[in-house]
């Protein structure tokens, strides 16, 4: 299909590196097990996900989850109450919104509030069918394709972009969205789950935005920008 043949376009090079720089992370933080969550569950722990801490997106997902136990409740809610049950993921009226657009839309093309259906589809194929959803980017789509769905898609968030532009992998002018085209393709088939998640440990750990701790980071000898000094 479609995500086959962009895989076989990317170049050899930038696979085998990726292999390498998967295999030495791994050798560091291990390979994480999957995990697999229910798709719309996914879909809206992305949206609040933006812009904010992990913590406060898990704070905020808990706590609309509790205010509306099904999605049913949540789609049938006014926007004043969705936002109050998310206020501590940040940014909760424009979130609120779009949380309910979201819902609208699933409904109107899945028939119900459920994307489990995705998981009878290929990749290339759940990703179109993400791809219309409104307000869902390439990194949301990833998201729900790589953690709920079980399909190869590898997210690229702030830290897996800073990582790979330090790595040489992209450049400094790379937006996200080409960001994705380039390293989904060309990221070997099995390894996207624990490249992605180590790729956001080191980015956190050591290869801070600010400081990065380059001497203790694993991937330094293939690192251009490798400060061993610091």
């Amino acid at each position: 299909m479609a995500s086959a043949a962009r895989s076989r376009r990317a170049p050899a090079a930038l696979r085998n590196r990726l292999r390498k720089i998967a295999d030495l992370l791994s050798s560091s933080y291990g390979r994480p097990r999957p995990h697999r969550t229910d798709p719309l569950d996914s879909l809206i722990q992305t949206v609040l996900s933006q812009n904010t801490s992990d913590v406060n997106s898990e704070r905020a997902f808990a706590s609309l989850k509790c205010v509306f136990p099904t999605w049913e409740r949540a789609a049938a809610a006014r926007p004043e109450t969705i936002e109050r049950a998310i206020r501590s993921g940040g940014l909760a009226r424009t979130k609120s919104r779009r949380i309910l657009e979201l819902l609208a839309a699933v409904r109107r093309r899945e028939g119900r509030l459920d994307l489990r259906a995705l998981q009878q589809l290929d990749a290339s194929e759940a990703e179109a069918r993400l791809r219309g959803l409104p307000g869902v980017g390439p990194k949301t789509r990833a998201c729900v394709l790589l953690f709920a769905l079980g399909k190869h898609a590898f997210p690229v968030d702030t830290h897996v972009q800073r990582v790979t532009r330090r790595l040489g992998l992209l450049d400094e002018k790379t937006s996200a969205e080409r960001a994705h085209e380039i390293l989904g393709p060309a990221v070997p088939r099995g390894r996207a789950l624990d490249l992605h998640l180590n790729l956001i440990r080191l980015g956190r750990e050591l290869c801070r935005a600010r400081a990065p701790r380059c001497a203790a980071c694993t991937l330094r000898r293939l690192c251009p920008a490798c400060r061993p000094s610091l």
